[in-house]
């Protein structure tokens, strides 16, 4: 009988389920194949495919200028000095170059010999999905001493291709587009994203000068009568990627004086790659293929470590400064404290998966490794007072790791493999099964009190931690595994670290910070947050930490309670109960009793309904986990239920160095700016 139900299904699916899209039609259906996301990230996307072509012509020699436009009513527009896309009939599609390129999926000049000899945008898709995922677009062409243009809506053209009248001088192509509110959950730009996307493309682009403009807002007119100019920002970098590692060091104190930088073609490979040591002891290398960030390396960054850790092992042995009883230095080694750009340029870039995070030319590696080694070891040879510092460095490094090997296998094999399990203060959770199971790092005993009461035991662990662990960007790997919290948190992981760390052996897919409202609990996470980023960053790349976000207040009011997590919630409860919000919310005022009089006037008795209103509640601020019973922070914080938590991610991880090492390295100096800058933004300081 079921075999009948089965075979009555399968007779239903015929050629008429069968959809085929044409056009443009499957970017506006599936906008995450194309651009990741339909938020933040993706409407950013459609800037960065506008951008890159802009620079493809400038690698190919052809534009100087770029100039991006903030416009207001949520509208970009993207400008180049290039040669401007054909106008011309194009034989296959029999419309115009610019409608084929505009509206027609993989046509582009990036297929064929002609077009261009290196490329970001190798599929050929970016302009004609940014014109599909827009609610209007026009494009305006500088070419023959005229300007043409064409208008579309959601990918469909509503002008013909249409040419203004007047002579018009030099090239280029425009671009202004309006992101579909049907698409995208985020329609506001951010210039600061924009601003540091489009400083990137100009150090990777020697000699390109990129604009920006934010014209959203009216500024008006200056008491002279002169309006006021919209903010702009320049970038312009001649020095290329080496002005990138001098930007990338500027917070850090250097080792060697000179910068090294090299840019030579091979094999039709352009590679071109600029280092500096610092004292640090973080590694920050970053890799490109056509401008387009390789954030899981490739066959590029293979070539460049291989020639780094040959050269400076040869140079060593070559003049007596690594003794035979030392051994050689390791990969770990010669990378501490570097601060590397690899860039490379070539025709035809096979990248593993859509993203492009991955370059997967196997000639690209020997092209990289032959040009870096010849003119690095040059560059020891000419600057020996640089080498030295660079080689005392990667020594100091090779020592210190062999003092870190030592402490990780008496604390994490030693302990593993005699029986020493998880951390007595630990409360772990019954299930075994990874996925489903969370670890909350909660601050302090009565914290962690509550919290283990209030837990659900089957798939919640909870670890408390013992006032401040140790600030891991200014420590080395031995000095940290000497700190009795980071030792516990290590072993409840379960991955282990450095070298031996295994992601598949996580013992919980949730880890959540959980601490208190106040600048201590800020404190807490940040360190937290610091040893996640610099020792586990995998975790935060699959996403697996969190930060629980426990209610500032509760509110209570007619006899129901109310959680808020932020003083604008706060104002918005306040305000539709009709609440005065000039009351001091630091004070809990007790419910009012009734007081009822007929003979008093509707004016009289309406003041007095107001009065009882604003007596009728009271508010009580969390300043501590510790403060709510079990209950109250099983419903507010841990219930998956209810609760409110914020996945870590990173968007940047260059801006993101740099914000761990302003806030959290060694350079006090560049703290205090920091601070200065930005402390009349901090609203509700808490001190």
């Amino acid at each position: 009988m079921n075999d009948k139900k089965e075979l009555k299904k399968q007779d239903k699916y015929t050629a008429q389920q069968i959809t085929v899209l044409n056009g443009l039609d499957p970017v506006r259906k599936r906008p995450g194949m194309y651009i990741g996301n339909t938020a933040s990230a993706g409407l950013h996307h459609l800037i960065w495919e506008a951008v890159d072509n802009a620079i493809d012509e400038s690698m190919a020699g052809y534009c100087s200028e770029i100039v991006i436009k903030l416009i207001p009513g949520g509208k970009i527009s993207v400008s180049d000095n290039g040669r401007g896309i054909p106008v011309d009939v194009h034989k296959a599609t029999g419309k115009s170059a610019l409608e084929t390129v505009m509206s027609t999926l993989h046509a582009g000049g990036k297929f064929g010999d002609s077009g261009y000899k290196v490329s970001g945008g190798l599929h050929g898709v970016g302009i004609s999905v940014v014109n599909a995922l827009s609610i209007w677009l026009r494009t305006e062409v500088k070419r023959n001493n005229k300007l043409y243009y064409q208008e579309y809506k959601r990918g469909k053209p509503i002008t013909k291709l249409m040419t203004e009248k007047g002579k018009v001088s030099g090239t280029g192509t425009t671009q202004i587009f309006q992101p579909d509110p049907e698409i995208f959950t985020v329609l506001d730009f951010d210039l600061k994203i924009i601003l540091n996307h489009v400083r990137q493309q100009a150090y990777l682009t020697r000699g390109v000068k990129i604009s920006v403009f934010d014209e959203r807002e009216d500024l008006g007119k200056s008491k002279d009568g002169k309006i006021i100019q919209a903010p702009s920002y320049t970038f312009y970098f001649e020095g290329g990627i080496a002005s990138y590692v001098r930007h990338l060091n500027s917070n850090n104190e250097t080792e060697q004086e000179n910068i090294f930088y090299v840019q030579k073609e091979r094999d039709n490979i352009q590679v071109e790659i600029a280092l500096q040591y610092c004292k640090d002891f973080k590694t920050g290398i970053y890799s490109f293929a056509n401008n387009i960030p390789t954030v899981e390396g490739g066959m590029h960054l293979i070539g460049f470590k291989s020639a780094l850790l040959k050269c400076l092992n040869d140079y060593s042995k070559e003049n007596g400064i690594l003794k035979e009883k030392d051994g050689l230095l390791t990969s770990d080694d010669a990378q501490e404290g570097l601060t590397a750009v690899v860039s490379v340029k070539l025709p035809d870039p096979q990248f593993e998966g859509q993203t492009k995070a991955k370059l997967g030319n196997v000639e690209v590696r020997s092209a990289v490794y032959s040009v870096f080694k010849d003119y690095f070891s040059a560059f020891l040879n000419e600057n020996p007072n640089d080498a030295k510092a660079i080689l005392s460095k990667c020594m100091l490094a090779a020592q210190a790791r062999q003092a870190a090997r030592s402490a990780r296998e008496s604390v994490i094999r030693k302990g593993a493999l005699k029986g020493f399990t998880l951390p007595g203060k630990l409360a772990d959770c019954s299930s075994r099964k990874a996925e489903l199971t969370e670890l909350y790092i909660v601050e302090g005993d009565s914290a962690g009190g509550s919290a283990k009461q209030g837990r659900d035991r089957n798939i919640q662990a909870v670890l408390p931690l013992r006032g401040k662990i140790l600030n891991v960007e200014k420590s080395r790997l031995d000095k940290m595994l000497a700190n009795n919290e980071i030792k516990s948190l290590i072993v409840a992981l379960g991955t282990n670290i450095g070298a031996d760390f295994d992601i598949s052996k996580l013992r919980y897919h949730k880890i959540v910070i959980m601490t208190d409202a106040d600048v201590d609990g800020a404190h807490i996470a940040t360190l937290l947050l610091t040893l996640f980023y610099r020792y586990f960053p995998d975790l935060i790349k699959y996403g697996y930490v969190y930060i629980a976000q426990p209610p500032l207040y509760q509110l209570k009011h007619a006899g129901k309670v109310t959680w808020i997590y932020n003083d604008e919630q706060l104002k918005n409860t306040m305000k539709e109960l009709g609440i005065d919000q000039e009351i001091d919310t630091s004070e809990i005022v007790e419910e009012g009793s009734e007081n009822e009089n007929e003979n008093e006037s509707e004016e009289e008795i309406e003041e007095k309904e107001s009065a009882k209103k604003q007596k009728s509640f009271s508010i009580q601020r969390y300043k501590g986990l510790g403060e709510m019973n079990p209950e109250q922070l099983w419903e507010t914080t841990m219930n998956p239920e209810t609760r409110i938590m914020k996945r870590v991610s990173v968007e940047d991880v260059i801006e993101a160095d740099e914000i761990f090492e302003k806030l959290m390295g060694s350079d006090v100096a560049h703290r205090k700016k920091f601070i200065q800058t930005y402390a009349t933004s901090v609203k509700n300081l808490d001190i």
